[in-house]
C-alpha cells in the first residue's frame, strides 16, 4: 500500500506554509483545512499531486494571510515570525536556510499577500509561472509581473552582505558568550555600532516596543548577568536560546563584516513552543 501523497509532501506543504505566514501554528491549521480538502477530491482526476497540494496549501494559505494582515495592524510592539528549531543539515541547503530565516521572513512581511505568495512559490520552490497562477488566480504574464516586482522589493530589503556559516557562528557563539557574561564592553566588542534590536513579547512578555539603535543603548538593555543562555539552531542558522526568571526568549542575528548588525529577539511565549523538537522543513 502506497503512502497518502499528502503525508509524502507533509514537510513540503508545511514549509510553503510557514513562508507564507511566518507562523508555524497558522502553518498547521492551514494544513489541516487542507487535508479535510483533499479528502474529498476523486485521486483518479489529479494527474500530479504534489502540484495539486502545492496549490491547495497556497490558496489556504493566502486566505489566512490576508485575514492575518488585519489582526498584525492591531498587534502589540513589533511583529517577528514564529521561530523554528531545526538541525544544522538544513543549513547544507543554504537557499531553503537563507529563505527560512528569521531576516528573510522579516522582509516577506512587507510583501503584499499575493506578492508573497509569488515570490514564496517561485523564488524559494522554483514553480512555473503556470503553476503559480492556478494557485494564486491571476494569468500567468501577471504573476510574470508580480514575480519581478517582489524580487526588487525583496532585494532592497534583505542583508546585503552574506557570510559563510562558519563566520556566522564564530560571530553568534562570541554573542551568546557576551550575553553569558553580561557585560556592557563585551557586548560592544561584537556588535556593529549601528546595530539594530527588535524585540517581540506580543503584549506578553517585556520587550522594546520599537526598534532599539545604536550598540552603547542595545548593550545597556541586554546587559544582565542572571540568564542561562545556550546554543541552538532557529531556521536553519545558529542562533540562542534564552532563559531568565522562568521566561524564555530566542534571538537571532544578522552579521556583516564580522559583528552582529541586527538582533530579532522573539520574548512572545505563544511563538516559542517548537524549541524543544526540530522541524521538518523541505523544498
Amino acid at each position: 500500500m502506497t503512502e497518502d501523497p499528502f503525508v509524502t509532501h507533509r514537510s513540503l506543504l508545511f514549509t510553503v506554509a510557514y513562508e507564507m505566514l511566518g507562523s508555524a501554528a497558522d502553518a498547521e491549521d492551514v494544513l489541516q483545512e487542507s487535508w479535510l480538502r483533499w479528502a474529498d477530491v476523486d485521486r483518479a482526476q489529479v494527474r500530479d499531486p504534489r502540484a495539486y497540494l502545492v496549490r491547495t496549501v497556497t490558496r489556504q494559505a493566502l486566505n489566512r494571510l490576508r485575514t492575518l494582515s488585519r489582526s498584525r495592524e492591531e498587534y502589540v510592539g513589533e511583529w517577528l515570525p514564529e521561530p523554528l528549531l531545526t538541525s544544522p543539515d538544513i543549513a547544507e541547503d543554504v537557499e531553503l536556510a537563507e529563505n527560512v530565516s528569521i531576516a528573510m521572513l522579516t522582509v516577506l512581511e512587507t510583501l503584499g499577500p499575493t506578492e508573497r505568495a509569488v515570490f514564496v512559490l517561485r523564488e524559494v520552490f522554483e514553480m512555473p509561472y503556470g503553476e503559480i497562477a492556478g494557485a494564486v488566480g491571476k494569468s500567468a504574464a501577471t504573476v510574470r509581473q508580480i514575480a519581478r516586482r517582489a524580487r526588487d522589493h525583496v532585494a532592497a530589503r534583505r542583508p546585503r552582505v552574506q557570510v559563510s556559516r562558519s563566520e556566522q557562528q564564530a560571530v553568534v557563539e562570541r554573542f551568546l558568550a557576551a550575553l553569558r557574561t553580561g557585560q556592557v564592553q563585551e557586548l560592544l566588542d561584537v556588535m556593529a555600532p549601528d546595530v539594530v534590536l527588535i524585540a517581540d513579547g506580543g503584549g506578553l512578555a517585556a520587550a522594546a516596543p520599537a526598534p532599539v539603535h545604536g550598540a552603547e543603548l542595545v548593550a545597556k538593555m541586554l546587559a544582565r548577568p542572571d540568564r542561562v543562555v545556550s546554543a541552538v539552531w532557529l531556521n536553519g542558522a545558529p542562533a540562542g536560546r534564552i532563559e531568565s526568571d522562568g521566561r524564555l526568549a530566542a534571538v537571532s542575528l544578522v552579521v556583516e563584516n564580522g559583528k552582529v548588525a541586527r538582533i530579532h529577539a522573539m520574548a512572545n511565549p505563544r511563538k516559542l513552543t517548537r524549541l524543544d523538537e526540530p522541524a521538518e522543513l523541505a523544498r
